[in-house]
């Protein structure tokens, strides 16, 4: 391995708002070759996050513009970088490594990788500069059912009206879950379970990894989800949403982050909360087994929250055969204003993680 190669790559991903941090062992550097061949670590080295033609990528990576067109094509096939039309050619750009190149390579996700990753994960407590900057990379959707009326509620705070305003839809598998099996753990939940959508129709009819699916079949699989007590989760901004997450605490990256190692940046919760009538709760313990966060207890047959570990996911109050449980809007003080669009989160985390993105669009 060239190594000097593979860490301005790691370099260059981790000077993306994202973040990919580095460890002691270099186990990010064996990742990165493990997806990336030389040439187009090379590429992606010097590449930024706005789009531009093969001929100046090339330019800078010292390479002939004919070779790194051909290379450029074949990482976008691969789902390393983006590819889309200019004017009159192809022009390709960088995308971060979570969210974007890893969950793209679910195709060839192997036991070597799948093992690579969680050295990765574990090394770097979860994910380092990944979950530890805010504002999160995610944020909790809670469940639909679980929302009280109220004369306005968002879309961004329903799952199906994100799917709603879409003209095509696909599943496909979970990577987290994909890989947390490949290295033995994991758990029984269903796997066809990450909804994607987008504005034009037919764009997922041709794909080897998303099977494409009706509004209705995604809204079927939306409830499924729910029924099996997985928790919504989507990109932590207003506008501009592409996929619902549906996963768990013990495979998901960013929910085991919250769990395993602690972090409350890992994941925004929602603007909801779970509340208790004293009253009508029998102490029957159903909640405390429904929830994944460890939220909530029964104390002298009343259930009690925490509200420090209530991500407001609502699968909680589902379960409540008495209707004690609830989900209600946050104080004002505890509601967090979150990005319009991915542009401002991009702005808003680069800020806080001390870097400039002069350098990288």
């Amino acid at each position: 391995m060239d190594e000097n190669l593979y860490r301005r790559l790691a370099e260059r991903l981790d000077a993306i708002p994202n973040g990919f941090p580095s460890t002691e062992s270099g186990v990010e550097l064996r990742l990165l070759e493990k997806i990336f061949t030389p040439e187009e670590a090379n590429l992606g080295a010097v590449m930024r996050l706005t789009r531009e033609p093969a001929v100046d990528i090339a330019s800078r990576a010292s390479v002939g513009p004919k070779g790194a067109h051909r290379t450029l094509k074949a990482m976008a096939r691969k789902g390393l970088i983006l590819a889309s039309k200019g004017e009159g050619e192809l022009v390709f750009r960088l995308m971060p490594f979570v969210v974007g190149i890893y969950e793209e390579q679910l195709p060839r996700l192997d036991e070597e990788l799948a093992l690579l990753f969680e050295q990765f994960y574990q090394e770097t407590g979860g994910g380092g500069s990944l979950i530890q900057s805010i504002p999160a990379g995610h944020r909790v959707v809670p469940v639909e059912q679980s929302i009280p009326f109220e004369p306005e509620i968002f879309p961004y705070e329903r799952a199906s009206e994100l799917l709603e305003g879409a003209k095509a839809w696909g599943v496909r598998d979970c990577i987290c879950r994909v890989q947390q099996r490949l290295v033995g753990k994991g758990c029984d939940h269903p796997v066809e379970v990450c909804l994607l959508f987008a504005p034009i129709e037919g764009v997922f009819d041709h794909s080897d990894v998303t099977r494409a699916v009706t509004k209705e079949e995604a809204l079927s699989i939306l409830q499924e989800t729910e029924d099996a007590g997985l928790v919504h989760s989507t990109a932590n901004y207003r506008e501009g949403h592409y996929y619902i997450c549906n996963c768990c605490t013990c495979c998901c990256g960013f929910l085991r982050s919250v769990a395993e190692f602690g972090v409350p940046t890992a994941i925004a919760h929602s603007d909801f909360r779970a509340t208790v009538d004293d009253d009508e709760c029998v102490g029957c313990g159903d909640c405390v087994e429904r929830c994944q966060f460890d939220a909530l207890s029964v104390i002298d047959e009343v259930c009690i929250v925490d509200y420090s570990r209530c991500v407001g996911c609502g699968q909680c109050s589902t379960v409540c055969a008495t209707e004690a449980l609830q989900m209600e809007r946050r104080p004002d003080s505890e509601i967090m204003p979150f990005p319009v669009n991915n542009d401002e989160w991009m702005a808003q985390r680069a800020k806080e993680r001390g870097i400039s993105l002069n350098s990288i669009r």
